[in-house]
């Protein structure tokens, strides 16, 4: 059954909101994935009450949860986040992103991420979203560059994977920007190429 209650739709796939429901597809997919998601993500833990968990966090104001699903069945392709959203004259927020191993090197996440992107700067009213990946995740790195985020810098022992402490690349995009007829500055509908 087809889903057709999306936030933004693309060519072959769109987004939504994660939900509980989503329980069953996402574990499949995480475990089917788990060799290849290991060394970027360590080891994650399956369980209704971790799922649960990982809902709880997006009620809170600072971060939003996504699933790329492909349009014409409703199936789940990716995962997005985003996460520690700053408001205030910040207005920013860090990407996270899953890709399975069952739906990689389609393009999907890329028209998924893209959908997303324009949601954040869009009805999110977001101005920056940041990635921070691991300099040896060539796919994660070629998957930002294609979204035309800019390389910012390096942060050396980033984030605790798999019992050490990961350097990480940041990288960067931020919203388009358009002068009023006021002459105030102000983002409008992105359109990443």
């Amino acid at each position: 059954m087809a889903i057709t209650s999306y936030l933004r739709q693309g060519p072959r796939v769109a987004i939504r909101h994660v939900r509980r429901q989503d329980y069953d597809e996402l574990t499949a997919l995480a475990q089917d994935s788990a060799e290849m998601l290991r060394r970027w993500l360590g080891a994650r833990e399956n369980t209704v009450e971790a799922f649960e968990s990982y809902l709880k966090r997006f009620e809170q104001p600072t971060h939003e949860g996504f699933v790329i699903c492909l349009r014409g069945t409703g199936a789940i392709l990716g995962g997005v986040n985003i996460n520690n959203i700053v408001r205030g004259t910040l207005q920013s927020g860090t990407l996270g992103y899953t890709a399975y191993a069952s739906t990689t090197g389609h393009g999907y996440m890329t028209e998924g991420l893209r959908l997303v992107i324009q949601h954040a700067f869009g009805e999110l009213g977001l101005h920056r979203l940041e990635a921070n990946i691991q300099p040896d995740n060539t796919p994660s790195l070629n998957l930002v560059k294609r979204l035309g985020f800019q390389r910012e810098g390096y942060s050396a022992a980033f984030q605790f994977i798999n019992g050490e402490w990961r350097d990480h690349e940041r990288w960067a995009i931020t919203a388009p920007q358009t002068t009023n007829q006021d002459g105030c500055r102000s983002c409008e509908g992105a359109s990443l190429g």
